[in-house]
């Protein structure tokens, strides 16, 4: 009998995803353990394994497809002596669900509920072309469409089976608004204008940037951010780093960033009240120093961790970080691997960026924005004299840490940057 292969749950708040790719074919042999399809959720793009055997004999939801319902059927298996004539009615068949390869698997942040209206809305009649047939469209299609006084039955879709998406009905609104303004082509079919004649091409959001992009949103409009900023002298930091590079003779290589995060997680284990998170009920005081590091990936950001960095030496962070950060840029790390962590640690320093404030990371409590080392004058004993300088501002959600915990816990950390040998007490 055939088994349909429906649409995995990766994670308990999952609730849909986008099924980026097939990897096996109509007709093509599938073995338990086989990857079927690539599905793309908030963090990564994930493998999907086969847990039955048999022949493809039907794909559903073809690749590319977003927003895919958990548990809908996407595709059916053929058993031994089965056929495509015995695929009938998918909804009598049994079902398999398909599982995440474990070095591809994420966990989606959980989608907040959109607020319920009190009264229900006027229904609004489906739309038909002048065939008399009904006219397929996505909700935000036909919002978009009844927000632009468009009528969906003189769109043609460019979606599955001809549904309307949300491209068609603002390629109409862009055709609309340019027969009143100077119409200007293109050779290159991929450049659209806009209704002021502005040339434009469009650069789809994957899940990992729309998650990414709702939940900074939220954080700069409901998390009440103050911002502390200190100056660090880098001179006996980059003297040790030396010092430490030159004898690895190549075993290894550690940079600034790994003394940064040693010294952040020195400082969080020394004043552990920065080390927080907030609730409603109360403040999670953690008891180990997990500093999430902002790593920048093709698909998005993302912030792998550093797991009990406090106790861990200087080679071990920056093997540990190396890893992270190469498996985070190919999409292979685990959920546990890049969700929790009680500190971030955003680094531009490299670009040449003097100073920055970053957006806290809900629900943590504190990001350490990091800014270049570079020559400044400054004052010692009374005497100006050049070293090198590095700006690090702290962001803090004031709910859960003072402005006096922020500064004492800034103090604590340059002085660790300033004296790396103590980290290593």
């Amino acid at each position: 009998m055939p088994i349909n292969i429906t649409m995995p749950a990766l994670s308990p708040t999952m609730t849909d995803g986008t099924l980026s790719r097939w990897l096996k074919a109509e007709g093509d042999t599938v073995e338990s353990g086989d990857v079927l399809c690539e599905i793309e959720t908030d963090k990564a793009t994930m493998e999907v394994e086969a847990v039955d055997e048999g022949i493809l004999g039907k794909i559903l939801v073809a690749g590319g497809t977003e927003n895919v319902p958990v548990n809908d059927v996407i595709a059916v298996l053929l058993e031994d002596g089965e056929s495509a004539d015995d695929i009938s009615d998918v909804s009598t068949a049994p079902a398999v669900v398909a599982k995440a390869a474990p070095q591809a698997e994420s966990k989606p942040q959980a989608e907040k509920s959109a607020p319920v209206s009190a009264s229900a809305p006027t229904p609004t009649p489906t739309p038909q072309n002048s065939s008399g047939d009904r006219v397929f469209a996505s909700p935000l299609a036909r919002r978009l469409a009844q927000n632009a006084g468009i009528d969906l039955a003189n769109i043609k879709g460019s979606g599955p089976h001809g549904r309307i998406v949300k491209a068609d009905i603002e390629n109409a609104g862009t055709a609309s608004a340019a027969s009143t303004t100077q119409a200007v082509t293109y050779d290159d079919p991929s450049i659209k204008t806009n209704v002021f004649g502005m040339a434009y091409t469009e650069i789809p959001n994957n899940n990992i940037r729309k998650v990414v992009a709702r939940r900074l949103s939220e954080s700069k409009q409901t998390v009440p951010h103050f911002y502390l900023t200190v100056e660090c002298i880098l001179d006996n930091l980059l003297a040790a780093r030396k010092d430490l590079n030159d004898a690895a003779n190549g075993a290894y290589k550690i940079s600034v960033n790994d003394f940064i995060i040693k010294a952040s997680a020195a400082a969080l284990k020394a004043y552990p009240a920065a080390n927080v998170s907030w609730t409603d009920d109360a403040i999670q005081q953690f008891v180990t120093a997990d500093i999430s590091v902002a790593v920048s990936t093709p698909t998005g950001l993302i912030t792998p961790i550093i797991k009990a960095a406090e106790d861990k030496g200087l080679r071990d962070i920056s093997v540990e970080m190396k890893d992270l950060a190469g498996r985070a840029r190919e999409g292979k790390l685990k959920p546990e691997e890049f969700q929790g962590g009680s500190f971030s640690i955003s680094n531009l320093g490299m670009f040449g960026v003097k100073e920055f404030a970053a957006i806290v990371n809900p629900p943590q409590g504190c990001i350490l924005a990091v800014g270049a080392g570079e020559p400044r004058p400054v004052v010692i004993d009374g005497k100006i004299e050049i070293r090198t300088v590095m700006n690090c501002t702290l962001s803090v959600d004031h709910r859960s840490v003072d402005g006096a915990v922020g500064a004492e816990f800034l103090k604590v950390f340059k002085q660790y940057i300033e004296n790396p040998v103590a980290m290593l007490v």
